[in-house]
C-alpha cells in the first residue's frame, strides 16, 4: 500500500476533492510537526478528514498514533444557515450534520487507519478521564471564545517537556477573523510554560518548555 509524502498528500486532497480549510502551508507545517514528535499526536475538529491525512500519514512514518476528535455534528459556523454550512454533510433523516463518513472515506485514501484512533464525541467528552501524554495537539474545533479556551487550556495539559500546541485560524487583527483561537493561544502563552513558535498563515504554534 502507497507512503505518501506530504506534497503527494495535498496533490491526493486536491484530486478526491477533500472537504477542508487548510491552506497548503499550513497543511505542509502540520506534516513537518507530527513527523518527530515525542509521544501521541491529538487533533480537535476534524471534519472531513484533512488534517488528519496530514497529521496520520507522519504518525504512520514515525510508527506513531493520532487521536481524533470530533463529534461530527458540525462546529457552529457549519449548521443550517451559518457562513460554512454544507448541505453534502446535513443528514436530511437525522435533521443534523454527519462528517463521519466523509472523515473514514479520508482515512482509507491515504491508508492511515491503522494510525488513527478516532474518538466521536465532544472535546469536553474525551478531556473527562484523559491520562496518555501527548507529544503534538492540533485545536481546529469549535472557534467560539469559550469553545477555543477550553480546547486550548485543557489540552495543553497533556502535553509533554517539548511538545506542541498548534491552534489553527490564529488573527491577530479583529478585522481579519474571529478572536477566540487567538486569545485561547494567547492564554496559554501566558501561563509562562509555552515559548511562542513563528506562525505559518493562520496556524500559530507553542511548544512547551
Amino acid at each position: 500500500m502507497t507512503d505518501y509524502s506530504p506534497e503527494q498528500l495535498l496533490a491526493l486532497i486536491k484530486n478526491q476533492k477533500v472537504k477542508g480549510f487548510l491552506a497548503d502551508d499550513e497543511a505542509l507545517a502540520l506534516y513537518q510537526y507530527a513527523r518527530n514528535v515525542p509521544a501521541p499526536c491529538l487533533e480537535i475538529g476534524s471534519y472531513c478528514g484533512l488534517s488528519t491525512m496530514l497529521l496520520g500519514t507522519a504518525c504512520k512514518k514515525s510508527e506513531n498514533t493520532l487521536y481524533a476528535v470530533d463529534h461530527h455534528r458540525g462546529s457552529e459556523e457549519h449548521q443550517c444557515g451559518e457562513e460554512y454550512h454544507d448541505v453534502d454533510l446535513y443528514d436530511e433523516q437525522q435533521k443534523q450534520m454527519n462528517s463521519f463518513p466523509a472523515f473514514r472515506r479520508s482515512l482509507s485514501i491515504a491508508n492511515i487507519e491503522q494510525h488513527v484512533v478516532p474518538l466521536v464525541c465532544s472535546s469536553s467528552t474525551a478531556a473527562r478521564h484523559w491520562k496518555t501524554p501527548l507529544g503534538l495537539v492540533f485545536v481546529d474545533g469549535g472557534h467560539s471564545h469559550e469553545s477555543s479556551m477550553f480546547d486550548c487550556m485543557a489540552w495543553s495539559q497533556h502535553l509533554v517537556s517539548g511538545g506542541l500546541l498548534l491552534v489553527h485560524d490564529i488573527f491577530p487583527r479583529p478585522e481579519d477573523g474571529g478572536q477566540g483561537p487567538y486569545f485561547a493561544l494567547q492564554a496559554v502563552l501566558n501561563t509562562g510554560d509555552f515559548e511562542l513558535l513563528p506562525q505559518i498563515n493562520s496556524l500559530g504554534a507553542l511548544r512547551r518548555k
